[in-house]
């Protein structure tokens, strides 16, 4: 009975107070798209692409940050132990998740310090606010990114512009040039940073590269003890049993003896530095 005569109290404040503000309970959420008919349109397109990048917002984060390679590296490491569930999916891209936001805190600090904050106050527009949070990003994945990667890059996006000369190009494709100044009104490219069409993808092969030679590094201690159980096993004539039942235990006990998961975790955090 307690239980229900506070529950109806509850009700009955609620009741009274939307008879008491009947204005403000039936207030509409209503979107300022200009007066003009050219304002409008603008306004619309603003709209559709603010809600296309908050959409793509997971995936430039994984593509433009140290995520890449901290996953991959814990994805090896579980195939190396020998090991197809633990530790699960959700676990390792958590870690990952929070091993990027450490190492990328100065980076997303300096984005939103110099571009985010002014643009929310008013003091740069959109365009300008854009590049300057953007800056950092680039900064990052040029100091990661091969030469050898990025040269590859800038050689095919030459050769493609040697291929279609700037008289035939068609209607709809944009050089590199008009791509940033579309995105970002008003500022001249960065000349010290290749653009974002060459850079994203020779970051992501850089950082699969380096992901796949720590991993081949990680690989090594535990083939070399499957290759000693196998042998031990095929000295005592134990060939009916699978090396790897053996091998299993002890590989997670060498992991665990020598710290590993600090030792790796440090590893992959001062290899960005």
């Amino acid at each position: 009975m307690k239980r229900l005569a506070i529950n109806a109290g509850l009700v009955t404040l609620v009741l009274l107070a939307l008879m008491i503000a009947p204005e403000a309970s039936a207030q509409a959420v209503t979107l300022d798209l200009g007066d003009e008919g050219a304002s409008y349109s603008g306004r619309l397109i603003q709209l559709f692409l603010a809600v296309t990048v908050l959409s793509l917002a997971p995936g430039i984060l994984v593509m433009t940050t140290s995520f890449i390679r901290i996953v991959v590296v814990f994805s090896l490491l579980r195939s190396a132990i020998g090991l197809q569930q633990a530790p699960p999916n959700m676990v390792l891209i958590a870690l990952a998740l929070f091993l990027t936001g450490f190492i990328m805190a100065p980076t997303f600090e300096e984005s939103w310090n110099n571009g985010v904050v002014p643009m929310m106050e008013d003091q740069v527009d959109t365009g300008t606010g854009l590049r300057q949070a953007t800056l950092p990003l680039q900064r990052f994945m040029a100091a990661q990114t091969e030469p050898d990667d990025l040269l590859f890059f800038e050689n095919l996006a030459a050769r493609q512009m040697d291929e279609l000369p700037e008289d035939t190009l068609p209607a709809g494709m944009m050089t590199d040039q008009e791509i940033e100044e579309m995105l970002y009104p008003g500022r001249a490219a960065d000349p010290d940073l290749p653009p974002l069409s060459q850079l994203v993808p020779a970051f992501m092969i850089s950082e699969l590269t380096r992901a796949f030679e720590i991993g081949f590094l990680l690989m090594m201690p535990f083939l070399v003890i499957d290759l000693a159980v196998a042998a031990i096993l095929m000295s005592m004539g134990m060939m009916m049993l699978p090396p790897q039942t053996v091998s299993l235990s002890m590989k997670i006990i060498f992991f665990v003896l020598i710290d590993g998961w600090r030792l790796l975790s440090e590893s992959l955090v001062m290899s960005f530095f």
